[in-house]
């Protein structure tokens, strides 16, 4: 295959290289080789992926250069992400092999290149959800990954998988919570559910109170009449105010439940005019307290409708201040 330097991928298990060759110059000529005789690319690939499937047949000094150089070889585009498919080998996982070489590969992949670029290359080939397969499976859990890599260097990899498994459990979560809605469930069996998750997979209540909303909103098919939708929004969110109410124990909760149901509204034009209806209806049902709306109408609001919806919670603002001075009157005649 590379008989234009008389030397075989296999040969280079055979040859102590220096640093600087291995991470500069064997690139290079693997690169310009590739990009000359655009036929190598295949079997390239294909060699490479049968090195990392006998990795035990090399030194442990050999295994970190190789890894070095197909970290360098992945970050110039020289190699394909898919080749990562042969650390998932039964025996080298068990083993710790593939764990190990991965450390060196993704230092010098990273080092090459940074977290962002190496995400995306992971994504086109579906491995980004894969990293923790590297480990056997009594030790596949997000602890354990982030521990072996941030003790090997490797912070931004370990924030990274933490990052994905996180993301990957919201959906989760938001796909079993619109499945039990739609089912009926009785809202103390989705509480509790719901509870359970956040513990288990460390979801902050601010996050969840977004998914819940979400999921509220999602299980209806919206009538397309303004004058309508109000009317229809009212009667289905107080059905859920208890399910909405149970994940708003946190002022930051309901701030963020005001801004999501601020940009929902904007999203959806039909909803324009239902925004401070929908406020009013969560403050009565003790989902929503003064504090949070009194934050969102002064400065925690975002710029989507911003004009509008300030506009209609004008007078209730100014109720709620009245409210407030009413009652410190009281407390300071008692």
């Amino acid at each position: 295959m590379l008989l234009e330097q008389n030397l075989t991928i296999a040969d280079m298990q055979k040859h102590s290289l220096t640093f600087w060759w291995l991470v500069e110059c064997w690139p290079q000529v693997f690169n310009k080789l590739i990009r000359r005789y655009k036929y190598l690319e295949k079997g390239f690939e294909d060699e490479v992926k049968k090195l990392l499937l006998f990795l035990k047949g090399f030194s442990e000094s050999e295994r970190n250069k190789l890894a070095m150089l197909t970290g360098v070889l992945l970050a110039n585009g020289t190699l394909n992400a898919y080749i990562l498919n042969s650390l998932y080998n039964e025996n080298l996982v068990t083993e710790g092999v593939s764990a190990a070489f991965a450390v060196k590969l993704f230092k010098s992949w990273i080092n090459e290149k940074d977290i962002n670029a190496v995400a995306a290359s992971l994504r086109k080939v579906s491995m980004d959800n894969r990293l923790m397969e590297l480990f056997p499976a009594n030790k596949q859990s997000v602890e354990h990954f982030t521990k072996y890599f941030t003790e090997a260097g490797l912070k931004e990899l370990s924030e990274y998988v933490r990052n994905q498994q996180t993301i990957g459990a919201r959906k989760e979560l938001q796909k079993e919570l619109q499945e039990q809605m739609s089912r009926g469930d009785p809202f103390k069996d989705i509480i509790l559910y719901v509870k359970e998750e956040m513990k288990r997979n460390n979801i902050p209540e601010p996050v969840v109170i977004g998914i819940v909303w979400s999921s509220v909103m999602s299980t209806v098919e919206w009538n397309k009449k303004e004058e309508l939708v109000t009317e229809q929004a009212i009667k289905h969110l107080k059905q859920y105010s208890p399910l909405l109410a149970a994940f708003t124990t946190q002022g930051q909760s309901e701030l963020t439940l005001l801004l999501k149901i601020q940009e929902y509204c904007y999203d959806n034009i039909h909803f324009m005019k239902a925004f401070q209806k929908i406020v009013v209806l969560f403050y009565k049902a003790e989902v929503l307290s003064e504090e949070p709306i009194l934050k969102w109408y002064k400065d925690a609001h975002v710029a989507k409708g911003k004009s509008v919806f300030l506009e209609q919670m004008k007078k209730f603002v100014e109720w709620l201040k009245n409210a407030e001075e009413s009652e410190s009157e009281a407390e300071e005649g008692d």
